[in-house]
C-alpha cells in the first residue's frame, strides 16, 4: 500500500484530531417536526456562528446508493467517512444482480435450489420486509421468488420481519398485501409458497453487536422452531397485535402462521435458508446461530441441518456467512489502514449500538485492527431499555472516556459516535429526540475546552439525517393520524454538518465554497488536519489550504 506523504505546507496541531459523528443529526427543511432545530443546542449554535462549517450530502449517489431518493444510513455512512471514496453499496449491487440475473448464475444460488429440488425440501427466506433499501428491498425478494420457482423449487416459506423504522411507522400491510398477492400468483402447479412467521425487527432476530441475544433467540424460536402465538394469516397477526399493544411495526411481538396441521413453516432438516438482508450489522448474529458449532448464546436444540446463505458476505475477514449470493463491495485503503502504516495512534469509541460503526464499518467492513499496538477500541455497553425512555443513552460515559484519553495524550486521531440522534429518532418520539440532540450538544460543550487546552481539533459531522425530520410529509404537507402529525421513524434525505473547531487556526486554510461534496470528503479533511496529503484517489478535503 502506498504510504501517506507529509503535507508540504500544513503542520499538524500539537493535540489530537477528534472526528465527532453525531449520528442522525442533519439539517431539516421544515421547522415542524425538526427535533434538531427545536432542541436547545447553544454549543452547536455557537459553532455554526463562529467556526468554519459547510453542509455535506449523506444520501444517494454521494454514498453509493442506487438513486438520489435513497436514504443514507449508518453502515454506508461510516464506510464512506472511513475510506474517502464512494463504493457501490449492497443495495445497488444486489439490485443489479437481481435485475440482470447474475444472482441466479452464481454457485450459491444453484447449490441452494438444487438442494431443495433434489431433496423435495423447503426454501426459506428470512429478512426485513420493506422497500426502505437500508437492510433489504422487497423487490429483491420478489425477484428471488420468481427465480426459485423457475429453478423448480416446490416449497417456499417466508419469515417476515416488519420494518416501521426505515419506512412508515405502521406500514407493514403495505408490504404484506403485495407479498400475499405475489405468493398467490406463484402458487399452483405443485408450488406451495406461504408466509410462515414474522414480528417486529426490534423485537426479534435483528439484534446487532451482541447487544441483546434474547432478540435473536426469539427469532430462532419463531422462524426455525415454529414456536409462538399462532394466527391464520400475517394480516390477522399484525392487526391483532397492533390493537392489543398499540406498538409500531418495529416493536410488534412475534407471530407464527398455522393451519389445521399446525405451524406452516418451521425449518426442518434438509431445508435451505436464505437471509436476504444485504446489510451486515443486524445479520451476523443470525448467521452465527445457523452456522457456528460453538454457540453459547442460547439453546438452539433441535438445530436443523440446513444449507444456509446470506445475501452478501457481511464480514470478509471472519467469512460470515460462509455461503452468500452477491459479492460485497471490496473496500480497501481506508483511513485507519493508512494511519496505522504511518504510525498514528488511533482510538475508536461508542456505545454498543454504534460501536461496530466506528470499528467494523469505518475500517471497510473489517473486524480486526490494522495494528493492535496503535489502536484502542472502546465499547461502552448500551442499556437494554427503549431509547425514548433514556434518550441520553451513554453519551456522558463516552464523553468521560474521551476526555480522559485526551488528557492522557494517548491518541492522535479518534473517531467517536454519539448514537442519540439516530437511535432515539427512530422511535418517532419528538420530545425524546429533542432531548437526545440536547445531550449531544452538551457533550460537544464538554469536549471543546478539553480539546482546546490540548491544542487539538474537532471535526463535528454526521453520517445521515434522522432527528431533523420527525413528521411524515406528502407534497410538502404533514400527514395526520387521528388528528396528530404522523411520526416519521426513518432517515431523512437532508444534508449533514461538517464543522471544524480549530482554536489554533491562524488563516492556514479556508472552507471550500463547493456545495457538491459529501461525507466521503471527510477522510481527506481529517488526513490534512493530521498533517498528511490525502491519497490521490480520495475525494478532496473540505479545506482549502493556503
Amino acid at each position: 500500500m502506498t504510504q501517506l506523504r507529509k503535507h508540504p505546507t500544513f503542520q499538524k496541531r500539537p493535540g489530537p484530531v477528534l472526528l465527532c459523528i453525531m449520528d442522525g443529526v442533519g439539517y431539516g427543511t421544515c421547522p415542524e417536526g425538526d427535533a434538531v432545530a427545536s432542541a436547545g443546542k447553544p454549543s452547536l449554535d455557537w459553532l455554526h456562528a463562529n467556526a468554519p462549517n459547510i453542509r455535506l450530502k449523506a444520501h444517494g449517489s454521494a454514498v453509493g446508493m442506487p438513486a438520489e431518493d435513497d436514504m443514507g444510513n449508518s453502515e454506508i455512512g461510516h464506510n464512506a467517512i472511513g475510506c474517502g471514496r464512494v463504493f457501490a453499496q449492497g443495495a445497488k449491487l444486489v439490485n443489479e444482480a437481481v435485475n440482470d440475473g447474475t444472482i441466479f448464475d452464481g454457485t450459491t444460488w444453484g447449490d441452494l435450489t438444487r438442494h431443495c429440488v433434489s431433496g423435495s425440501s423447503t426454501l426459506h427466506f428470512i429478512g426485513l420486509l420493506s422497500d426502505g433499501n437500508v437492510h433489504s428491498h422487497i423487490h429483491h425478494l420478489f425477484g428471488m421468488l420468481d427465480g426459485a420457482a423457475k429453478a423448480g423449487v416446490r416449497s417456499i416459506r417466508l419469515h417476515t420481519l416488519l420494518d416501521g423504522r426505515d419506512v412508515g411507522e405502521t406500514s407493514a400491510l403495505e408490504y404484506i398485501e403485495p407479498l400475499e398477492e405475489k405468493l398467490a400468483a406463484l402458487n399452483g402447479d405443485g408450488l406451495d409458497c406461504r408466509i410462515a412467521s414474522g414480528g417486529g425487527r426490534m423485537h426479534i432476530t435483528m439484534d446487532r453487536y451482541g447487544a441483546d441475544w434474547a432478540m435473536v433467540e426469539r427469532g430462532w424460536n419463531t422462524h426455525v422452531r415454529g414456536d409462538g402465538r399462532t394466527f391464520g394469516s400475517a394480516r390477522q397477526a399484525i392487526e391483532t397485535l397492533r390493537h392489543e399493544t398499540g406498538a409500531g411495526d418495529q416493536d410488534l411481538q412475534a407471530f407464527v402462521i398455522a393451519d389445521g396441521d399446525g405451524p406452516v413453516g418451521p425449518v426442518r432438516d434438509g431445508d435451505a435458508v436464505i437471509l436476504y438482508n444485504f446489510r451486515g450489522d443486524r445479520s451476523m448474529e443470525l448467521c452465527a446461530a445457523f452456522e457456528n458449532d460453538d454457540f453459547p448464546h442460547f439453546d438452539r436444540a433441535p438445530r436443523p441441518d440446513v444449507m444456509f446463505a446470506g445475501m452478501m458476505q457481511y464480514d470478509g475477514d471472519l467469512q460470515i456467512p460462509r455461503r452468500y449470493l452477491v459479492e460485497p463491495p471490496r473496500i480497501d485503503r481506508t483511513v485507519g489502514e493508512f494511519l496505522g502504516s504511518a504510525g498514528v495512534r488511533q482510538m475508536a469509541i461508542s456505545e454498543t449500538q454504534k460501536y461496530g460503526h466506528v470499528t467494523y464499518f469505518f475500517n471497510g467492513n473489517r473486524t480486526d485492527k490494522f495494528d493492535d499496538s496503535l489502536e484502542n477500541y472502546i465499547e461502552i455497553p448500551s442499556d437494554l431499555v427503549p431509547f425514548e425512555q433514556r434518550p441520553w443513552m451513554k453519551a456522558a460515559e463516552i464523553t468521560d472516556a474521551v476526555i480522559n484519553e485526551v488528557r492522557a495524550g494517548s491518541f492522535d486521531f479518534a473517531r467517536i459516535n454519539f448514537p442519540n440522534g439516530d437511535m432515539v429518532g427512530h422511535t418517532g418520539d419528538l420530545l425524546a429526540t429533542e432531548i437526545a440532540v440536547e445531550v449531544v450538544d452538551l457533550c460537544m460543550a464538554r469536549l471543546m475546552p478539553v480539546v482546546e487546552k490540548a491544542g487539538g481539533v474537532m471535526v463535528i459531522c454526521a453520517d445521515h439525517g434522522n432527528a431533523d425530520e420527525m413528521y411524515e410529509r406528502k407534497n410538502g404537507e404533514i400527514l395526520m393520524n387521528e388528528g396528530r402529525p404522523k411520526m416519521k421513524t426513518s432517515h431523512s434525505l437532508n444534508p449533514v454538518p461538517c464543522i471544524i473547531y480549530d482554536p489554533l487556526c491562524d488563516g492556514e486554510y479556508t472552507m471550500t465554497r463547493r456545495d457538491d461534496l459529501g461525507i466521503a470528503n471527510l477522510s481527506a479533511t481529517c488526513l490534512n488536519l493530521l498533517g498528511f496529503e490525502a491519497p490521490e484517489d480520495y475525494l478532496p478535503s473540505v479545506l482549502e489550504l493556503t
